[in-house]
């Protein structure tokens, strides 16, 4: 039941009551639309009942008099003060009825999707020309190099990475050791377990785990740091005082990156097969030695490369993916958080397709 209530009284005088705020009837505001309807937008009104107007109802009353004064209307001076506001600032549109459902749509998401997708990929692609022609610029003028920040991008998104990864690799680990090990028990090849932790760790999964982690640590903080910097108009401070953003603030992330995530996809490998190793000792006994001196045999030195190889492809993408979408983000915090989450996600996508065409082109490389 909604407060807003309409009645006539003697003489054709149109009379209101209640609540005419958008918390009142802004469920109702199709219904109430057409009862107003019913009645004639001239005449005589009287708002004296009611108890308050906001610019909700206020609009919805003027637009039902056809954007024009009635003949006579009786109200306060609080309620003319609202409508005289409605009225100036009134574009002329009608309040939109909620869209009805079209066999269609799909479609017309997907195409919309579409635009978007060629959208941001263009943008990335001038992104990265404008990357290159930093890259020019810095070779020609080595003085230039932002030698500090990219300091600070390995700091904060290499060193500071190495305890989660530890943890984490750890851990994972210790868990592919000790299901590795219930299988390989049952057919008594125990020693296939160093096959087994090798190259799934170095050449698969210690790359992708810590590409994953970094998207969402290091590249989530990238995204917010230059979403910020536009929100407070930093980034448009750089360019009026003559200093590029890509050169200061997207060139050392990338950078930084590309020399990180090597190191840390050999750190969390060599974490990884420490927590498998141990895994293997507790649960088969299996000689730490042993697992050392046959892993060579195992896995094969081009492995170490590919991995490796991911590691630069991975920070790349993720700096890359991360820095676009932060310029991208406008000057409202709902932008800021939708490109945030937008770039950890799609940071992950990319990774996992990445790690795909990787796995299709060296399939025949590295095996033992």
């Amino acid at each position: 039941m909604m407060d807003a209530r309409i009645s006539r009284a003697g003489g054709g005088v149109i009379c209101l009551h209640g609540q005419w705020t958008l918390a009142a009837i802004g469920a109702h505001a199709q219904e109430l639309r057409r009862e107003l309807q019913a009645l004639p937008p001239g005449g005589e009104w009287d708002l004296r009942d009611v108890a308050r107007l906001d610019s909700f109802g206020a609009l919805l009353l003027w637009q039902h008099w056809g954007r024009r004064w009635p003949q006579q209307c009786q109200c306060s001076d609080v309620q003319r003060a609202t409508l005289e506001a409605v009225a100036q600032h009134a574009r002329g549109d009608a309040i939109p009825a909620p869209r009805r459902a079209h066999v269609l749509d799909p479609v017309v998401h997907l195409g919309e999707a579409t635009l978007g997708a060629g959208e941001h990929a263009r943008d990335l692609v001038v992104l990265i020309g404008q990357l290159a022609l930093n890259l020019l610029h810095l070779l020609r003028t080595p003085a230039e190099w932002p030698l500090k920040e990219i300091s600070a991008n390995v700091f904060k998104a290499g060193v500071r990475a190495m305890p989660v990864s530890a943890l984490v690799g750890f851990l994972i680990g210790v868990v592919l050791s000790y299901l590795s090990a219930l299988q390989l028990q049952m057919f008594g090849a125990d020693a296939f377990i160093v096959n087994i932790l090798g190259l799934g760790i170095i050449r698969e999964l210690g790359p992708v785990l810590i590409a994953v982690l970094v998207a969402g640590r290091s590249g989530s903080a990238m995204t917010a740091q230059l979403g910020v910097m536009r929100v407070t108009e930093e980034i448009d401070a750089l360019t009026a005082m003559g200093i590029s953003p890509t050169l200061r603030l997207v060139l050392p992330k990338v950078v930084a990156l590309a020399l990180v995530m090597p190191l840390l996809v050999v750190w969390t490998c060599a974490i990884a097969l420490l927590g498998g190793m141990v895994a293997a000792w507790v649960q088969m006994d299996f000689s730490m030695v042993f697992f050392l001196q046959s892993l060579p045999d195992a896995v094969p030195g081009a492995n170490v490369w590919i991995a490796l190889s991911k590691g630069v492809a991975f920070g790349t993408l993720i700096a890359l993916i991360a820095c676009h979408f932060g310029l991208r983000v406008k000057p409202n915090t709902e932008s800021l958080a939708a490109n945030t989450t937008a770039s950890v996600v799609t940071s992950i996508s990319m990774v996992i397709l990445v790690d795909a065409i990787f796995a299709i082109t060296t399939r025949s490389i590295g095996l033992p």
